[in-house]
């Protein structure tokens, strides 16, 4: 027995007990469940909502350290305590200036995990604590990677088509979450897809009146955001309809490499301008 237990473990994916020489799980289906490569991940799938918390608070504290705070009282609520525009675009902000200026177009990853104030990441990060762990659920973590962080992308690019000059915030990112969401509604249907989806046309609504109320709010990157998340869940699936595979996880650990290459060079730079440069 003691032999039989040292060869069972839970599987990366489902977190199934199983045997450790199974050439795939018999409950979700992923290959090489054993594989030494695909235990080596989080130990709870819910973790990277935490890290993706925990990034962007840890990068808006580094932008109030490495740039002087904007003079004079706020127009926009939204900027209190806000770095000054030239620390976030040194920092990794997106748009019109920093691409077609700079040619910086990896600023449309860096640009999610900057925010302008204590209220723009507090409300964001509130938001992407209560419609983050819905969508890792339904669709596991590897969709759930792929979902925030091409989301992000194609809402900020969507924004710079539409010429917005300088754009930051995790929003485009959670607009994907939320449009994942409703194509999950929709796609399940029967009572429980209809109240999900009805609920998730609430926080539609609710960003559209928002949008439109206050100053300086990037709604093409919204929209952008929204209609990528649905792209995506209809290309990927979630895991009623298919379970996740090895590709899944090829491409989100590329987009994890990805996020942490550049947000690690947007921090070395800001902080050699900053420190070094005179």
């Amino acid at each position: 027995m003691s032999n039989t237990a040292r060869k069972s473990i839970l599987c990366p994916n489902c977190k199934k007990l199983i045997s450790s020489d199974e050439p795939f799980c018999p409950y979700c289906g992923a290959t090489r469940p054993g594989s030494r490569l695909k235990r080596f991940s989080f130990r709870e799938p819910k973790d990277i909502i935490k890290i993706i918390i925990y990034s962007n608070f840890a990068i808006y504290i580094f932008s109030l350290i490495i740039t002087p705070f904007s003079a004079g009282p706020p127009v926009n609520p939204l900027t209190f305590l806000s770095p000054s525009n030239s620390g976030l675009l040194l920092l990794g902000a997106t748009g019109t200036i920093p691409i077609d200026q700079f040619n910086r177009w990896w600023t449309l990853i860096s640009a999610s995990f900057i925010h302008g104030g204590i209220l723009h990441i507090f409300f964001n990060m509130i938001a992407l604590r209560q419609l983050g762990p819905f969508v890792l659920e339904e669709y596991g973590f590897n969709r759930f990677v792929i979902i925030y962080i091409l989301s992000g992308i194609v809402g900020f690019y969507i924004s710079y088509l539409a010429g917005i000059p300088l754009t930051i915030g995790a929003s485009a990112s959670i607009c994907g979450l939320i449009g994942a969401i409703l194509y999950y509604g929709k796609s399940r249907g029967g009572l429980y897809g209809e109240a999900i989806y009805k609920q998730t046309m609430g926080w539609v609504i609710g960003l559209a009146l928002f949008g439109f109320m206050v100053p300086g709010i990037n709604n093409w990157g919204h929209g952008g955001g929204i209609a990528a998340g649905i792209l995506i869940g209809l290309t990927l699936g979630y895991k009623e309809k298919r379970s996740e595979i090895f590709y899944h996880k090829i491409l989100a650990n590329g987009f994890i490499a990805l996020t942490v290459v550049i947000l690690l060079f947007a921090i070395l730079q800001a902080t050699y301008y900053r420190f070094f440069i005179r």
